[in-house]
């Protein structure tokens, strides 16, 4: 494991890298999506802010998972280069998408339709950052043939574990490959529906992972990250349902032609 890339005194970390080339990833197929729905948007753009607003959000959520390590130690838990959890990202990107889309005239629900294929893959990259970092995201002991140590890892162990970030980026692959083809534009869906339906594949995603995760169980035997997959698959089920009663099925905003040059 690689943790930190040392550059004379500079230290870079590998977490850092993997999420910019997750949010490379992520930009990529938003900006495909973006031309085959002939959308005039700036995803570079979109991703940047996107990606900013999850990294605060992660971290937000981690220290609030730790309330009593937060009174002891408020400016080395805030400023601690690892300590991010995923749910907190995913409401701080939603959060900047939603106004995002604002700025193209297309509605937040809409706006996350468009970017729920990137969300997937870009989640599913970013795995691997944890996974060179040995961040401590792996696994429970196995004695499978691909079972892992981390012996050099931000969170060491010498013993051979489930490596549970490949399994998420497995996943996050179907999940971004499924809803890539749903979101085809000859393949109209009401709007939010998209969204639901990342909310259900990605929780249900993340709960069964949980089973083999490190994580301390807290509330019914159950984790944190678990508690909130229940509540992101009851959300999209509710998503889905409201937005095919409402049947309004998403058109690009049209680009307004640019007016002709007067003649002199």
């Amino acid at each position: 494991m690689y943790p930190y890339i040392h550059i004379g005194r500079f230290s870079v970390g590998t977490f850092g890298i993997l999420l910019w080339f997750a949010a490379v990833c992520g930009c990529w197929v938003l900006h495909r999506n973006f031309r085959r729905w002939k959308i005039d948007a700036d995803a570079i753009g979109i991703v940047a802010i996107a990606t900013v607003a999850g990294v605060v959000g992660a971290k937000l959520w981690h220290v609030g998972e730790e309330p009593r390590a937060l009174i002891h130690d408020f400016w080395g838990l805030v400023l601690d280069r690892a300590g991010f959890a995923w749910y907190g990202g995913l409401v701080g990107a939603i959060l900047a998408l939603i106004w995002q889309g604002r700025n193209y005239r297309i509605s937040g629900l809409a706006m996350l339709d468009l970017s729920a294929a990137a969300a997937a893959i870009g989640y599913g990259v970013g795995r691997i950052g944890c996974l060179v970092s040995g961040d401590g995201d792996y696994g429970i002991p196995t004695s499978l043939p691909w079972g892992m140590s981390f012996p050099n890892g931000l969170v060491p162990t010498t013993q051979r574990v489930h490596p549970t970030p490949i399994y998420e980026l497995i996943g996050a692959l179907v999940i971004g490959w499924i809803l890539w083809r749903r979101g085809a534009p000859d393949r109209p869906k009401a709007i939010g529906q998209l969204t639901g339906e990342y909310l259900i594949y990605s929780g249900i995603a993340r709960f069964l992972v949980e089973f083999i995760r490190i994580n301390p169980r807290i509330y019914w035997g159950m984790s944190n990250a678990q508690v909130a997959s229940i509540a992101s698959v009851i959300c999209g089920a509710l998503l889905i349902v409201a937005a095919k009663s409402r049947g309004a099925v998403f058109t690009p905003p049209v680009t307004p032609e640019p007016a002709p040059a007067s003649a002199e």
